[in-house]
């Protein structure tokens, strides 16, 4: 079994295939178990493809069910030690890290072009992020603080301890991968747990074993980061029901995401969920129009819309409607879509050509339905060009489902109310924006939608190491960032002195 190639053909856009950068896919494409480098023993190969161009980047073959075992144990044996290690030399490596990302970054940027498609500006966004929460690891490494708590009982002192909880196993994204496997790699790290990674099928290199490379050159001890490159299909639910990992940290589709909270919860593990969103941006009638525009384009659009954050729909006032609807088909028109190692492009190709398939197959369906077109390009291999949809009837199953592509739904509304009904018409809860000219509207407006994150005159695709993140409804349990990372991949523990004698009842 193999993950397939996008065949798409050369468009006008096109300034040639894309070069992979030679480093990160000759030299890692491979498992990083216990410190070393190794093939997999599993039964078949992972084709990793530029999703643009349809080249291949590496072939690594996938990890076994034994070798999963064998990262968890590895990572068992080499946590202890880390946990007793000072919190102050445990934060130099993180500093490394974070020096090395620095010095690496034209190179990681090249590869995240190539192994996700992801056009430039999307990089140096991804790279921007991952340097602050590297930062913030920096940081975590200090973060946990024991309390002396108040005992009702003469002589009894209590001691609350923040301690890590051991060993967490990270199944990371393929839309953000290095960010968002640092995000609870790096944090989980710091707080004094070893991890095992799995990465994306999609994005192997950029997920998974570049950041076992990161690491590994900052002198990261063996065994406290493993990467295990593997599907379901050879593994099923080992990385899951192995007994080491005590948390585990999923950033995913909600489907997904539900299994593992299913099975992680028969077994007694914490599941930290990031999921899926159908987030709605919404413009009130006294919004700044242009500046209105701007956000919901961008939140829409970027990265092709693979983003569980993006705008999926935009809601707008009909007091406002015609002058936002034509001013936001006229920009979104204005998008190039092409080759992401062109500066100019905005919107390259989605990560499979059966991801294209699925939104031109959910386009058709709400066209089907009654939708009318407002702008709709063309699809050329992996590369689809955006479309701006309005006009869906109410009980559309398109408008409650999460559309991982380049397609607008604009909904019209009469109201505050109605909008905030609208906007709480879906199973999801990620993310939000309300724009209005009057800020305590806003916050009020906000303070109504069922989401776990909203933002007042602002986008809908926001991340900050010190905020927590997480999602209502479908879109997760849990949060990361700051002290919910904290709270994540530590424990509690309790340790009692009775000082003098206890009286017993017999």
């Amino acid at each position: 079994m193999t993950s397939q190639p996008s065949q798409p053909s050369q468009s006008s856009t096109s300034s040639g295939p894309s070069q992979p950068s030679p480093d990160y896919f000759t030299e890692l494409d491979r498992q990083y178990i216990d410190g070393v480098w190794r093939q997999g023993r599993g039964s078949w190969d992972i084709l990793d493809f530029n999703p643009y161009s349809g080249d291949k980047l590496a072939s690594i073959t996938v990890a076994s069910v034994e070798e999963i075992d064998e990262a968890y144990r590895a990572a068992e044996r080499a946590q202890k030690d880390w946990a007793r290690t000072n919190a102050y030399t445990r934060r130099l490596v993180f500093e490394r890290a974070l020096r090395l990302v620095e010095e690496r970054e034209d190179a990681i940027a090249e590869a995240i072009i190539d192994e996700l498609g992801g056009t430039r500006v999307k990089a140096g966004f991804e790279l921007h992020l991952a340097k602050e929460f590297l930062r913030e690891s920096i940081q975590l490494a200090l973060r946990p603080q024991g309390r002396v708590i108040p005992s009702p009982v003469d002589g009894k002192e209590n001691r609350v301890y923040r301690v890590p909880v051991g060993v967490v196993g990270v199944v990371s994204p393929f839309n953000f991968p290095f960010l968002l496997s640092l995000k609870s790699v790096a944090p989980a790290l710091a707080l004094g747990n070893a991890v095992v990674l799995k990465p994306h099928q999609n994005t192997p290199v950029v997920g998974g074993s570049l950041v076992a490379k990161l690491f590994e050159d900052a002198g990261l001890p063996a065994g406290l980061l493993n990467v295990v490159i593997t599907d379901i299909a050879e593994i099923g639910d080992a990385l899951l029901t192995h007994p080491v990992p005590k948390v585990i940290s999923f950033t995913g589709s909600d489907a997904v995401g539900q299994h593992v909270a299913t099975v992680c919860a028969s077994q007694f593990k914490q599941a930290v969920l990031e999921l899926g969103g159908n987030s709605a941006l919404t413009v009130l009638d006294d919004a700044d129009i242009d500046y209105a525009v701007d956000a919901a384009v961008f939140s829409r659009y970027v990265h092709q819309g693979q983003v569980c954050m993006a705008a999926n729909r935009i809601l707008v006032d009909r007091k406002v409607e015609r002058e936002f609807t034509e001013k936001f088909v006229a920009k979104v028109a204005t998008l190039k879509v092409g080759d992401p190692r062109d500066p100019e492009t905005v919107i390259g190709p989605l990560i499979t050509s059966a991801q294209a398939d699925a939104v031109t197959g959910t386009v058709e369906q709400a066209v089907a339905e009654g939708a009318t077109v407002l702008l709709r390009g063309g699809v050329d291999g992996n590369l689809v060009e955006p479309v701006v949809l309005t006009g869906l009837p109410a009980d559309s199953p398109v408008l409650r489902q999460e559309i991982f592509g380049p397609v607008a739904l604009l909904i019209p509304f009469d109201g505050d109310e109605e909008a905030v009904r609208i906007a709480n018409d879906t199973p999801y809860g990620l993310s939000g924006a309300v724009h209005t000219g009057d800020v305590e509207r806003g916050v009020a407006f906000a303070h109504q939608i069922d989401t776990g994150m909203i933002h007042v005159n602002d986008g809908t695709v926001h991340d900050e190491p010190l905020v927590a993140f997480g999602g209502e409804k479908r879109s997760g349990l849990g949060r990361l960032n700051g002290e919910a990372t904290v709270e994540s991949f530590t424990t509690q523990k309790w340790i009692s002195v009775q000082h003098g004698r206890s009286r017993f009842p017999f």
